[in-house]
């Protein structure tokens, strides 16, 4: 869908539909509505004598503009906003996509609208019912574009047979009164159509089969998006897992025939020296459960246990497109769960690439094996964060039921963050207690740890488990099994996939790159002093004392022979310093000059609007 801002007046705006709003419980028209209404002769002033129309929120009605009337669209639709002094960003974005959806069913191709929600001062809780506050222009804007286009989502991919054509909207212009609005509201807009465009993504790539959505299809995937985004892609194969160790992945896709891929992207947006944000996602294509296989019903859904790597992907690739000034790391393993001759078995003992061992007592708790890997190959990098997300747990079903995701860590400040981030973008989190209580349940008699503690806080000792493999770092852990799939459609959530966690990571991501959320170092840790200076680590691969963080150090006990995608790895056991063979891009990047920085790193096409490939079908509409 094409979005344009522009300043004007509603009434002399021609579009198929004219979309309006009103407060719930306030008798007259404000605003647009009023001056329109004033240019209708009362026409929908009579909506509210009749009580037809009440401004409940998501309510909905439609009036048709009459002959030799002084409006020049075809039709009016008045969307409820719910009560004034209830009013949120969320709501904006659920009436949005109410509306965005309405109008699409009248089969009307364009929408003119005005800027909604914004509310007088003390009177609105733009980011939860926690804050009072005044919803600003930029962020209502947003909102609106963000709550329409994930309301209009639509994946038809393998629909061949069609009762008729698939109904679209092609454009929304949203009308601002005066100059000093408008570039608030394109920035607005431009976000929320980046983090819409994000989510449908990952809705796309959670829809699509098992059968068409394989480890080596997502790998390709990440490696077209990296070219076109300016991103260093490495993608590690059987052999290159084997010869570094990643047990923990290699058991679970054991039983597949479908080859794991171990994909790591890298954004380098900020200063060189800067630590990055790790994030690890986890990428199941398919689980069956393995050799303690899943009951057969509703195991369709299982295609979508990818959603964690999905979400990472679509988070950086957001970043690379608004040009955040980060350096992120997007860790993705990828593999199938399937039992078969060679499927590993309860009981049996994995070596992960940390060198803990694991005692596999359930194969169906294979999500938290690969991020085992996952995690341990992240803190190579020295992060200054370390977020993981999955699809882990049904317990999480059973906690938070439908309506939150949950979050666990090792670090306070770091879960704030996550939770704020999630109330900003209605992807709401909750957290769950992380106590030494709860380790006594991964205790094995045979390992250094077991993959399962049983049902009892089944979340809690998952994330119990990962926070094995995170060594120092600053780390929390997301659970998104509670809401990455709807069994029903809602405001701007479709039936299946639903994207979530996309918006959340990219707006905790946003506001790190506005400056919030620093300073977790903590007192005492090795390598940090004062303002949060990264210090050469004695003894620890890959640092050296120019702060070079995003070289990868090598395995312990990898010889300097060893070659994986251009990369080579030289550490021993008593630390060393890592190298890479360094691209005539690089080389460019450190002889630019600071003011010329932003520019390598996210150089494009002028006039090339869309920087990354649609998958197959199912797209924003």
């Amino acid at each position: 869908m094409k979005i344009t801002v522009k300043t004007g007046r509603i009434t002399e705006e021609a579009a198929d539909t004219l979309l309006l709003s009103h407060w719930e419980d306030e008798t007259r028209f404000a605003g647009h509505t009023a001056e329109v209404d004033a240019v209708l002769r009362g026409r929908l002033g009579e909506l509210l004598k009749t009580q037809e129309f009440s401004g409940r929120h998501g309510q909905i009605s439609v009036l048709h503009v009459a002959p030799g009337e002084r409006l020049r669209a075809k039709r009016i639709v008045l969307v409820g906003l719910g009560k004034r002094a209830e009013s949120s960003l969320e709501k904006i974005r659920r009436a949005m996509g109410t509306a965005a959806k309405a109008i699409r069913e009248l089969g009307a191709k364009s929408i003119v609208t005005p800027v909604h929600g914004m509310a007088r001062s003390g009177q609105s809780r733009p980011n939860g019912p926690k804050e009072a506050g005044r919803i600003q222009v930029e962020a209502a804007a947003q909102a609106m574009v963000e709550g329409a286009l994930l309301g209009l989502y639509q994946f038809n991919a393998y629909r061949t047979e069609r009762n008729g054509a698939v109904k679209v909207i092609t454009s929304m212009t949203v009308v601002v009164d005066r100059d000093s609005m408008k570039a608030q509201a394109e920035h607005g807009a431009r976000w929320g159509q980046t983090i819409a465009e994000a989510t449908s993504y990952v809705r796309d790539l959670c829809n699509h089969p098992a059968n068409v959505m394989t480890p080596s299809y997502i790998a390709n995937e990440s490696k077209m998006m990296a070219k076109k985004l300016q991103m260093r892609c490495t993608v590690l194969d059987r052999a290159d897992m084997e010869r570094l160790g990643m047990g923990a992945m290699l058991g679970v896709a054991r039983g597949s025939h479908e080859p794991p891929k171990f994909i790591v992207l890298e954004y380098r947006g900020g200063p060189s020296a800067q630590r990055p944000v790790a994030l690890v996602g986890k990428t199941v294509t398919f689980d069956s459960g393995g050799i303690s296989i899943k009951p057969a019903d509703n195991m369709e859904q299982m295609k979508a246990d990818m959603t964690g790597g999905a979400d990472v992907l679509a988070a950086i690739r957001a970043a690379a497109r608004m040009r955040l000034p980060l350096n992120i790391v997007a860790i993705i393993p990828a593999t199938e769960n399937m039992p078969g001759g060679s499927a590993t078995k309860p009981g049996d003992v994995l070596t992960s690439l940390s060198g803990k061992t694991i005692e596999v007592i359930n194969t169906d708790a294979e999500g938290r094996l690969i991020l085992a890997d996952g995690l341990t190959y992240a803190i190579r990098y020295h992060p200054e964060v370390l977020v993981d997300i999955a699809t882990l747990t049904g317990a999480c079903v059973v906690a938070l039921g439908n309506v939150a995701i949950g979050v666990l860590g090792n670090n306070q400040p770091l879960i704030e963050e996550l939770k704020e981030a999630g109330e900003q973008a209605g992807e709401r989190a909750w957290q769950l207690p992380l106590w030494e209580d709860y380790y006594e349940l991964i205790k094995s008699d045979v390992a250094d740890v077991k993959n399962t503690g049983g049902r009892p806080g089944g979340t809690i000792t998952a994330a119990a488990f990962l926070s094995k493999f995170v060594g120092n770092a600053t780390w929390a852990h997301l659970d998104i099994a509670s809401t990455d799939w709807s069994d029903k459609e809602k405001a701007y959530i479709p039936k299946g996939p639903t994207g979530v966690g996309a918006r959340l990571l990219i707006q905790f991501l946003r506001n790190r790159a506005l400056g919030k959320g620093r300073g977790l170092s903590r007192p005492g840790r090795v390598g940090v002093i004062g303002k949060g200076r990264e210090l050469s680590r004695p003894g620890r691969a890959g640092v050296t004392g120019k702060g070079r963080v995003l070289s990868r150090p090598g395995r312990a006990g990898v010889n300097d022979k060893t070659r994986i995608s251009g990369l080579r790895q030289t550490a021993g056991a008593n630390g060393g310093k890592a190298s890479r063979k360094v691209s005539k891009s690089q080389a460019a990047q450190k002889r630019a000059r600071p003011g010329e920085r932003r520019l390598l790193l996210s150089r494009r096409r002028p006039g090339r609007k869309r920087l990354s490939r649609q998958p197959l079908g199912g797209r924003v509409r």
